[in-house]
C-alpha cells in the first residue's frame, strides 16, 4: 500500500476495527456447502481430482457437481467422473448438461444414462458456443433455452435440477430485468434451485437476491464462490459470465507470481471475508468453484465454523 493511501485511513476507525471481535470467532458452523469440479483430462489430473473429493467428503457436502465441456466435449469424462463419485465416494453428485450442439434425442440418451448411473441431480445450462464471443445457436432439433432443457429433463425423469443465475447479468441479456425474467422461466419450468456465477462483493449478491424476490422468485439462490489465485485466469472466466474483477484484486496479488503459498493465503483470505459478509446477510448455503483443488474451499468452510461430520471424518 502506498504512503498516500495509508495517510487517508481513519486511525480511530482502524483502531476500532482491529479491536473488534475477530470476524470468524464463535461461528456455529450452521452452513451447508456444495463443490464444483471439472472432469479430468489425464490420469494425473484424475488423481488430483479424487484427492480433492476425498478431502472435502468429511464436510458432508449437500452435493458435488461436475462440469460439461462446450458442445458435449467432455460428455464421457463427465459421466465417468460423476458415476465414480456416486459409487466410490458415496456422495450426491450432479452432472452438468447443456443445450449446445445436441438434439433432444441425444440429450435424452445422456440423461437416461445418468439416471442409470445413479445420478438424480442435473445442473441444466443453455451453454455457450465453443468460441469466445460466438453467439449461441440452438441445434435445429435441440432445446432453444435452458428453460426448455429443464422442462425436457423433467419429462425424462424426476431429476433434481439446478440452474445458473447471474448477479451481474448474463452478457447475452438485454438488461438485468430480462435476465431475471429468464431465471424465473427456468425455475418455473421445474428447477429446484439456482447457483450464481461468482462475484466479489456481498452487496452485489444481496442486490440480486432482492431483485429476484421482487420478480417473484422464492426458490433458493446459492452464491457461487471462486477463490482466486490467478487474477488473469479469473478475468478470463469473468469475461464469459459478466462478472467484474475489482481493481484492488490486482494489487493484492502483485509480486506473488513466484510465491504460490502466499497466493493461496491471499486467495483464502479474500474469499473467506466475502463468505463472512454473506453469512452476516443471512446466507447459509454456499457453492464453491474448486477448480479441482480442495484446500481453499476446505479452509474457508472451516473458518465459517464447518467441521467434519461423524463417519465422514
Amino acid at each position: 500500500m502506498s504512503s498516500s493511501k495509508t495517510e487517508t485511513l481513519d486511525p480511530v476507525r482502524e483502531a476500532q476495527t482491529a479491536h473488534d471481535t475477530p470476524l470468524f470467532s464463535g461461528l456455529p458452523g450452521d452452513i451447508a456447502a456444495s463443490f464444483e469440479f471439472f472432469p479430468p483430462k489425464t490420469e494425473k489430473m484424475e488423481a488430483k481430482l479424487w484427492d480433492a473429493v476425498q478431502e472435502l467428503k468429511p464436510l458432508d457436502p449437500s452435493f458435488v457437481s461436475v462440469t460439461y465441456g462446450a458442445g458435449g466435449s467432455t460428455r464421457e469424462r463427465t459421466h465417468n467422473t460423476v458415476a465414480r463419485i456416486i459409487a466410490e465416494a458415496d456422495l450426491p453428485a450432479a452432472a452438468h448438461l447443456t443445450c449446445v450442439d445436441a438434439s433432444k434425442a441425444e440429450i435424452c440418451e445422456v440423461a437416461e444414462n445418468y439416471w442409470e448411473a445413479g445420478v438424480r441431480h442435473i445442473v441444466a445450462l443453455r451453454g455457450d458456443a465453443g468460441e469466445p464471443g460466438a453467439p449461441f445457436a440452438p441445434h435445429p432439433e435441440g432445446y432453444a433455452s435452458a428453460a426448455d432443457l429443464v422442462a425436457g429433463l423433467k419429462d425424462i425423469a424426476d431429476f433434481e435440477i439446478s440452474v445458473a443465475a447471474y448477479p451481474e447479468t448474463h452478457p447475452d441479456a438485454d438488461c438485468p430485468q430480462s435476465d431475471l425474467d429468464n431465471l424465473k422461466r427456468k425455475l418455473d419450468a421445474g428447477a429446484t434451485r439456482a447457483i450464481s456465477q461468482f462475484f466479489f462483493s456481498a452487496d452485489t449478491f444481496f442486490r440480486f437476491r432482492d431483485a429476484a424476490a421482487a420478480t417473484g422468485i422464492d426458490t433458493p439462490i446459492l452464491p457461487g464462490i471462486l477463490p482466486v489465485t490467478n487474477v488473469a485466469q479469473a478475468r478470463k472466466f469473468a469475461g464469459a459470465c459478466g462478472a467484474q474483477i475489482p481493481e484492488w484484486m490486482d494489487g493484492l496479488f502483485e509480486g506473488l507470481d513466484e510465491r504460490p503459498a502466499s497466493r493461496q493465503l491471499v486467495a483464502a483470505t479474500v474469499a473467506a471475508e466475502l463468505c463472512r459478509r454473506l453469512y452476516a446477510g443471512g446466507v447459509r448455503d454456499f457453492h464453491f468453484y474448486t477448480l479441482n483443488r480442495a484446500d481453499l474451499a476446505y479452509a474457508i468452510c472451516h473458518m465459517l465454523g464447518m467441521r467434519p461430520k461423524g463417519d465422514n471424518q
